[in-house]
């Protein structure tokens, strides 16, 4: 998200009438809903951690014990766990 001046894109009485609700403030505009991306879909992120996670399971079926998994991959037992429960709903 980048910051603009209002002045710099908006009408003068536009900017009067947001003043009138926030004078000299930070206001967050939100994107149209047709404009709105899903988490992950602007980066590698989304295909990063689904990878990982097929990774983590196959380890865990290999019998990897979960406190080491979390070691490796420095995660939470709980989060390995979660991980592994996600994985055995997608097979």
């Amino acid at each position: 998200m980048k910051y603009e001046k209002a002045e710099n894109i908006l009408p003068h009485n536009i900017i009067e009438l947001l003043q009138n609700y926030i004078d000299g403030g930070y206001i967050y505009i939100p994107r149209k809903d047709e404009n709105k991306k899903s988490w992950g879909e602007n980066t590698e992120t989304k295909i990063y951690l689904k990878n990982r996670d097929k990774e983590i399971f196959n380890k865990y079926s290999s019998g990897v014990a979960v406190k080491i998994l979390a070691e490796q991959y420095f995660l939470t037992e709980s989060s390995i766990r979660r991980i592994i429960r996600k994985q055995k709903n997608y097979d």
